[in-house]
């Protein structure tokens, strides 16, 4: 378990939980109304609001994408009341994961951050990565993007002492992983197939109650550090290759000061030291209920975990509307 930052004040825990709040009831009021760009600038506009009323010298070193393509928390932002004399802390953010979800009112649509102490979190561009995550309580490195779905799969199953058709991969329902779902099921293997919203997917191998054993497959890597974040606080394995497309990707990648492009990043890599994730969730899912109005009071549901001190807490918040 990594060392308390004196960075990370205890404060800022809870300050995280205000901050996806905000973002999420923003979001929330756009749910089902099918404009996904509407309601992600609106959870932009909210988190970014928020994060500027805190104490501290926020860089994002994750956000909606770089300056030229996002008008606002783009990567290398300055967030923070404290610009040049707060507690210098780095920020990786996803205002509304799950865009085509809270357009649709699908499920596991979420506000989520995570901080660290400067220099703690990769830099990753906003590029693919090849994921694969299980929960806690597994022996060291059982998983490795260089074995085959299968092989993965089966070490989990003999792992746990039961057979790989025991086993529930979540996998997000894209044209590129036919191939893994065909291996997948070849070997017996029961997939949960998810529209969006992997930050979710891999958070919910953590859960026994979500039936999700193992989550496998290409999504977002800024989304994989958010999930990374995540696992360093409740425990669990990860594994992250960046996946680039073309030479512009591969470009953007080493400005971003990535050198070895073919890298396996482990957890630890990827968020290091002492970390604090926070989620809110704007839809209904698996790790959280979505925002609800309740007669005259909108009602939220959080989660924030930090990695010093294994703490989750679970969080649920009434305001008036």
């Amino acid at each position: 378990m990594p060392k308390a930052s004196k960075t990370l004040d205890r404060v800022l825990v809870l300050e995280m939980v205000r901050v996806t709040e905000a973002a999420a009831i923003a979001a929330a009021r756009l749910v089902g109304r099918g404009d996904e760009k509407a309601a992600d600038a609106a959870a932009v506009e909210a988190m970014r609001e928020a994060l500027n009323k805190l104490y501290m010298d926020g860089t994002v070193v994750i956000g909606e994408g770089e300056r030229d393509e996002a008008p606002m928390l783009f990567i290398g932002e300055k967030v923070g009341s404290a610009i040049g004399k707060g507690p210098k802390i780095d920020i990786a953010l996803d205002p509304l994961e799950g865009t085509t979800i809270t357009a649709k009112a699908g499920p596991n649509s979420l506000a989520v951050l995570a901080i660290a102490e400067q220099g703690c979190l990769l830099n990753a561009p906003d590029v693919y990565m090849n994921k694969i995550a299980v929960g806690p309580g597994f022996p060291k490195d059982l998983i490795d993007l260089d074995k085959s779905p299968t092989d993965n799969v089966t070490a989990l199953a003999k792992a746990k002492g039961v057979k790989p058709r025991d086993i529930i991969a979540c996998v997000l329902d894209r044209p590129r992983h036919e191939q893994l779902i065909a291996e997948l099921r070849k070997i017996g293997c029961g997939i949960m197939l998810i529209p969006d919203g992997d930050v979710a997917g891999v958070i919910a191998t953590t859960n026994p109650e979500t039936n999700i054993d193992i989550y496998m497959g290409q999504g977002g890597a800024p989304e994989g550090v958010l999930a990374a974040a995540a696992l360093r606080c409740v425990g669990g394995q990860f594994k992250g290759r960046l996946v680039f497309r073309n030479d512009d990707e591969r470009a953007r990648a080493r400005k971003w000061g990535i050198a070895d492009l073919d890298k396996q990043y482990d957890l630890k890599e990827l968020a290091r030291g002492d970390c604090i994730f926070a989620a809110t969730g704007v839809t209904d899912g698996s790790l959280l209920g979505g925002v609800k109005r309740v007669r005259g009071r909108l009602i939220t549901e959080s989660v924030v975990m930090r990695a010093s001190t294994g703490t989750v807490r679970w969080v649920r918040g009434e305001r008036p509307i």
